[in-house]
This record gives structure tokens, C-alpha cells and sequence, in this order.
């Protein structure tokens, strides 16, 4: 694991030149009344580092002539590891997670101006440490104000994160096995949840049955608050109560993916609970899986991100205006964002350690491209609320339709000739969603 860190921390080098960069840990997480919640640490901090503890700081001076990666951490104290768990130290940051040097937190003050008076520019993402935010800013004027004397030290700041995020993106061989680990357990716990599903279950039992084989495999838990809406609750878009009880007829959509070692599957399905599709229900479901297959097959290296996401409109578009929900002319129906009401979402997003993963998406009027090993998710949907109203001068919305929402999400990597959908251990064919 040395290697694989190492590797990432001298490709940011590359990148920073002359200059340094500062990444902190994620604050330590809420201790209310003596329970210790879990911890997370920041993806940033984590994907230069391996290091998991609160409390840190992480340094990168390539042109320093010793120290080109530093480590500001905890110390040793054995009565406090005695409550909330081991900690690496000064020798452990030093021989486990290969900083070139340690120093104790408390002394960032003092060793940090040795590593920035020769450095420029200072790349730095101000977070929620506003402590820490004001201790570089201070740094920052310090030396900014002695520069005449000098000659050298930060004239510019700049957003560590942005750096990182083109590297982010483009996923290592090691980091592919993590997201396919991830996407393994989440596939065995959504077919399970696909044959757990029957009226008069309630909607939390699925989503412990699915969260229990999450960690039962060894994961972290849940990539993000598990969905699992039955009949109308699939018409809100991040519906997590998960309280309602099932029944014949209803459809039941599931959002659900685990992480593994920080890195995140994110899932969908929709399917009927009784097991089979109304009518209304299996064109909706039909019109959002042609949607999804036509911005998969878009999915290509040098292909805009864009792309995807303009071609399962003009499907979805055209499918509702072919069922008389939307009236008038397909591309100014298009133009005038119609189809928002039925449609109001993004096609996908990136995937990795966070589960909405960095990277810019455009970048003024031009559109990110995809590269080989990018990974994106893929995840059209109509949703036709109970209470849907038309826009003025479309048509009125028939009740047949009220109360279906379909949404269809798999994870795509972007491959040196076209793509791999990671996901499609879930079947999502009309005849594999009915039982």
C-alpha cells in the first residue's frame, strides 16, 4: 500500500511544481455525551494519505531538499488510545503511512513558514477548519509581506482540491478492485432485496436485509442513506424515511450502495412488489430503460459528458409526448426544459471515494471529455407525482399516470474502446423485474 500512496502523492507533486500543498483531516466527528460517533476521514486527505485519524495535517514541498512530505499528527497518549482507539504517532506516520517527516499537531504553527518561505504558489482548500483556515491565512500575509526582502514564498493562493480532482478522476488499477469489491456486495444485496420484496413488507426490512449484507461482507456500511420507496414515496427523490409498508401494485424504487475501504457502488432499481407491472407502470419503466441504454452507449472516451445526459431527454421527451403527457414540438419541448417536471435530475454523476465524486463537469461553455477509467454513473427517471399538475399549455395528466417513479442507475467505466457497466450483476430487463 506504500507504493500505491507514494505513486498518487508524486503525481500531485508533478502537478505543484514549485509550489506547496496543505491538506487537513476531516473534523473529528460529533462526541455528544460521552458516545463516540464514527470517523471519516477527508477523501483528499485519505487518497494522499491511507491515514485515518482526526486531528492531522498533510504537507507537500516537492522542491524542500529533506521534507517533501510532511505529517503533522497526535502523539502517542496511552490514556487516551485506552477510549477512543490506537494511534499511529510520530514513528507510525513516519514507518506505516512513509511521511518523510512527523511533528506533533500542536506545532504547525512553528515548522509550517520552513516549508512555505521558498514555495509558490500555496495550494490550500479553505474548509470547515476555520482555525486552520485563518492559521494559513496569517502565514500567507506573513510571508506575503516580507517578499520584498526575500524574493521567495507564496505570491498566489489556489484550491488544493481542484488539483487533486483531475487525479481523482482517473482511477488506478488498485482503486478499480475497491469500486468492484464495492459494487460486488451491493449487487448480491440488491438481487437478495429483489426476492426479499413482497406486499405487506415493510420497506425497512429491505433496507436491513441489504445493509446487513453490507457489513456482513466487509464493508465500511452504506455508501450514503439507503432509499427504498415504495408506491408514491418513489416520487421523492432522496426518500429516506423507509417506513411505509408494501403492497400489490405498488413499485418499489431502491437506491442503495455500500462503501468498501472509501470507495462507493450507487445503485437502482425499480420493480413491482407484487411482482408483476401494471400497464402504465411497464411503459414508464420501458421508456426510462431505453433512456439509460441510449446515454450508456454514449459513454466513450473523448465523448463530452454531456452527451448522455442530451440524448435520454430527447428519449424521454419523445416518450412522453408519444403518451400525450407533454404536447407540442420535441425540440422546443427540449429547448424549454419540458420534460423538468417529469425529469428534473442530472443523468449521473462521478464515482470513487466519495460516492458524488470530484471533477469538474464543464468548464465554461466546453463540456469535461471522458477519459479511459473515468467511472459515471448512468441514472435517468420519470416521476409522475400523486399531486402532478400540468404546466400551462400542456396537457391535463391523466390519474393512470399519477404516482409512478422509475429510476434505473448503474455505474459505467469509461474503457480504452467504449465502456464497462460494473453493475450489471443486477438484471434490469422488463421480464427480470417481474417475478
Amino acid at each position: 500500500m506504500h507504493t500505491e500512496y507514494a505513486q498518487r502523492r508524486q503525481r500531485l507533486m508533478a502537478k505543484i511544481g514549485s509550489g506547496v500543498a496543505i491538506f487537513c483531516s476531516a473534523p473529528p466527528a460529533v462526541n455528544h455525551a460521552d458516545v463516540e460517533y464514527n470517523y471519516r476521514q477527508d477523501s483528499d486527505f485519505y487518497y494522499l494519505t491511507g491515514f485515518t485519524e482526526p486531528d492531522a495535517v498533510a504537507v507537500f514541498v516537492p522542491n524542500h531538499e529533506e521534507h517533501k512530505f510532511i505529517l503533522f499528527v497526535r502523539p502517542r497518549n496511552p490514556e487516551a488510545e485506552v477510549w477512543t482507539g490506537y494511534r499511529a504517532g510520530l514513528e507510525g506516520a513516519k514507518e506505516k503511512y512513509g511521511a518523510d517527516i512527523a511533528y506533533d499537531i500542536s506545532e504547525l504553527d512553528q515548522k509550517l513558514p520552513q516549508y512555505l518561505e521558498k514555495s509558490d504558489p500555496l495550494y490550500y482548500t479553505f474548509g470547515r477548519d476555520q482555525e486552520l483556515n485563518l492559521k494559513i491565512i496569517q502565514h500567507y500575509q506573513k510571508l506575503l509581506f516580507s517578499y520584498p526582502k526575500r524574493g521567495t514564498g507564496p505570491t498566489a493562493i489556489a484550491n488544493a482540491s481542484l488539483l487533486l480532482a483531475s487525479l481523482r478522476q482517473i482511477k488506478s488499477v488498485y482503486e478499480l478492485e475497491k469500486v468492484r469489491k464495492a459494487i460486488e456486495i451491493s449487487v448480491e444485496a440488491h438481487n437478495q432485496a429483489f426476492h426479499s420484496s413482497r406486499p405487506l413488507v415493510f420497506e425497512y426490512e429491505i433496507q436491513a436485509e441489504m445493509e446487513h449484507h453490507f457489513r456482513k461482507s466487509g464493508a465500511m456500511g452504506v455508501a450514503y442513506p439507503s432509499i427504498v420507496a415504495s408506491g408514491i414515496n418513489s416520487c421523492i427523490l432522496h426518500y429516506v424515511d423507509n417506513n411505509a409498508q408494501m403492497h400489490d401494485g405498488d413499485l418499489l424504487l431502491i437506491d442503495a450502495g455500500c462503501c468498501y475501504d472509501y470507495y462507493n457502488a450507487d445503485i437502482t432499481r425499480t420493480f413491482p412488489v407484487g411482482g408483476k407491472f401494471t400497464t402504465e407502470q411497464k411503459i414508464i419503466y420501458e421508456l426510462v430503460l431505453e433512456a439509460q441504454l441510449a446515454a450508456i452507449a454514449e459513454v466513450k472516451p473523448n465523448h463530452p459528458y454531456n452527451h448522455s445526459y442530451d440524448v435520454a431527454v430527447k428519449v424521454i421527451t419523445q416518450g412522453l409526448l408519444d403518451l400525450g403527457i407533454l404536447a407540442g414540438e420535441l425540440d422546443k419541448l427540449i429547448e424549454e426544459k419540458k420534460y423538468r417536471p417529469f425529469f428534473m435530475h442530472g443523468i449521473g454523476h462521478w464515482l470513487g471515494l466519495d460516492v458524488h465524486d470530484v471533477g469538474v463537469y464543464k468548464l465554461g461553455e466546453t463540456w469535461q471529455n471522458l477519459e479511459e477509467n473515468m467511472i459515471i454513473t448512468m441514472e435517468p427517471g420519470i416521476y409522475i407525482a400523486p399531486n402532478a399538475k400540468a404546466e400551462e399549455g400542456q396537457p391535463e395528466i391523466h390519474d393512470r399516470w399519477k404516482g409512478i417513479g422509475i429510476r434505473i442507475e448503474d455505474d459505467v467505466l469509461v474503457t480504452a474502446t467504449g465502456n464497462e457497466v460494473l453493475t450489471r450483476g443486477v438484471p434490469k430487463s422488463i421480464a427480470a423485474m417481474e417475478k
